[in-house]
């Protein structure tokens, strides 16, 4: 038993095998139905989309349009927490701000007379003057304080994000 397709209307007596290709011409009036049905579908389709979107426009008015080339229409920023758009150049200049405030000079407290200094010029105050000392008495006790963790030349922890806590680490040693 074999599986056929019937076709009462084709006659297997029209087709010659000897030129290479079905000699049958399509049918003209189901592709002219299906070709209706399908224009008919589609405009089904596009007046019931337009009734919607004009539903929606009118039921709930959606504001201004979010894209950011049309003019007279400033781009509102979404909440915070935002993403990053640049982490690369953010990291630069925080690190350049960062380097800023520690080579520089400021005002920390003017009322009490509280300065920032540039770390090379505390250091070498600090060689000058000394350490202010404690009242006799009163150092604290040693006998409970845990060690500090070593640290691997080179490792992570010291470098930080800019580098600057270890810059002869990192190649950028000034000699």
């Amino acid at each position: 038993m074999s599986m056929e397709t019937n076709h009462p209307h084709l006659n297997d007596a029209d087709v010659d095998a000897s030129a290479g290709y079905e000699k049958r011409d399509v049918n003209v009036p189901v592709l002219l139905q299906f070709g209706f049905w399908m224009a008919v579908v589609l405009m089904i389709t596009f007046v019931g989309m337009r009734w919607t979107f004009r539903y929606f426009e009118q039921a709930q008015p959606l504001g201004p349009t979010a894209a950011p080339f049309i003019s007279g229409n400033p781009r509102i920023l979404p909440p915070n927490p935002r993403l990053q758009a640049a982490p690369h150049q953010d990291l630069e200049s925080y690190c350049a701000g960062q380097q800023e405030k520690v080579n520089s000079y400021a005002w920390v407290d003017r009322r009490l007379g509280v300065v920032r200094v540039p770390v090379d010029k505390a250091m070498d105050m600090v060689l000058e003057r000394g350490l202010p000392a404690r009242a006799g008495g009163s150092a604290p006790s040693t006998t409970n304080v845990t060690p500090a963790p070593a640290m691997v030349p080179g490792g992570a922890d010291l470098q930080g994000p800019c580098g600057y806590l270890a810059p002869e680490m990192n190649g950028t040693a000034e000699k």
